[in-house]
């Protein structure tokens, strides 16, 4: 597998996983004020599967344009 791939499925994995914590996020906010004192932690993990899914996908199109 080359580097393109593997990171193309390191991508559509971390996809998965921000898409998951970003319903956890909706469903609390549904829920509010209901475990309001979650806001923070259940927003820190969104906050960091979206930034390694933006990192990854910056990599591959280095990776793609190099």
């Amino acid at each position: 597998m080359s580097d393109v791939e593997a990171l193309k499925a390191e991508i559509k994995k971390l996809s998965a996983r921000a898409m998951d914590a970003k319903m956890n996020l909706h469903d609390l906010s549904e829920e509010l004020p209901i475990n309001w004192q979650q806001i923070m932690a259940i927003a820190q993990k969104a906050h960091d599967a979206f930034a390694a899914l933006e990192q990854k996908r910056a990599d591959l199109k280095v990776l793609e344009t190099a």
